[in-house]
């Protein structure tokens, strides 16, 4: 388990992170989403004891990282995919790791096979693409068996399969009952591997909530409703609060009313319904209603400086 309690740090003056407080618990994969420059890589630097806080706490497992005595062996993390020596083969660097960690050589053998890298094992990852070098950063991540996994941005420079692929791997670890918490940009990825979601904006929390419950905030859902009587319902689903638009076909797409607040509208007035159909908002479509007050740079219409 991750905990961010009152979380603060500051940069020049500037709250990159600003009295945040979160828990990311076993057994499922929880999102980290935020627009750039809303402090979660900060967030998961100081909850690996690479950033001092100003103030709070970053805790796993209720301890502070510095001082977990096995790192590795609760922990596994994948900040920045180029972070290993260039001259060294891949295999000489997940060997290294193992033997400072007091880790197997066998382990090594596994997570190259794991991640696909035995083949290229002995290669010098100075020539590995991006997608190969995080496929050797997740092979780390993974070298102490940890419990607790954390990546920030994993699916960077990945092709189609390579994505599948660690999509798969963050589910099965997290139907292993470990905690797993990554953040990425790619709203239709998160949307399908995620269960959780933590969202924050300019350093604090906007969302603490289910990939569901989000999901259904978003003012993108809506209902298809078909009606004979479709002018005499209008009236009745605009009298409720409804926000109602209709199509050239006499179709009406409703928001701001639910499919059983609709039917039951409809009885009331004796409108038989053709259709009822629930067309539900997107990952993206949500988040982009819930972080568009905190995001930083606005890109200008095209055309314009």
């Amino acid at each position: 388990m991750l905990e961010v309690r009152d979380l603060t740090k500051r940069y020049g003056g500037k709250a990159v992170v600003d009295g945040l407080s979160f828990t990311v618990c076993a057994g499922r994969v929880t999102g980290f989403l935020g627009p750039n420059g809303a402090g979660k890589t900060t967030t998961m630097r100081m909850l690996l004891g690479l950033v001092r806080p100003g103030s709070g706490s970053a805790l796993v497992n209720g301890i502070p990282f510095p001082h977990l005595r096995h790192p590795m062996r609760e922990v596994g993390a994948v900040l920045d995919a180029k972070t290993a020596h260039p001259g060294r083969t891949a295999y000489g660097h997940l060997l290294s790791l193992a033997s400072s960690n007091a880790i197997p050589r066998s382990r090594v053998d596994e997570v190259l096979e794991i991640t696909g890298l035995t083949d290229v094992a002995g290669r010098r990852v100075g020539g590995f693409s991006l997608g190969m070098s995080q496929r050797l950063g997740i092979a780390a991540a993974l070298l102490g068996e940890p419990q607790v996994l954390l990546l920030d941005e994993p699916l960077n420079g990945l092709d189609p399969e390579g994505v599948r692929w660690v999509r798969t791997l963050m589910k099965r670890l997290a139907a292993e009952g470990r905690t797993v918490f990554v953040s990425s940009h790619l709203m239709s990825e998160m949307e399908v591997t995620a269960d959780h979601l933590v969202v924050i904006g300019r350093g604090r929390l906007i969302a603490d909530t289910s990939m569901s419950e989000l999901i259904a905030r978003s003012s993108h859902n809506a209902v298809r409703v078909r009606s004979p009587q479709s002018i005499q319902l209008f009236g009745k689903l605009r009298g409720a609060g409804g926000e109602i638009t209709a199509e050239d076909d006499g179709t009406l797409v409703v928001t701001g009313l639910d499919a059983e607040r609709i039917a039951t509208i409809a009885s009331e007035c004796g409108a038989l319904l053709h259709e009822l159909s629930v067309q539900q908002g997107s990952l993206e479509s949500a988040f982009m209603e819930l972080t568009g007050h905190a995001v930083d740079y606005h890109a200008g219409a095209a055309g314009h400086d």
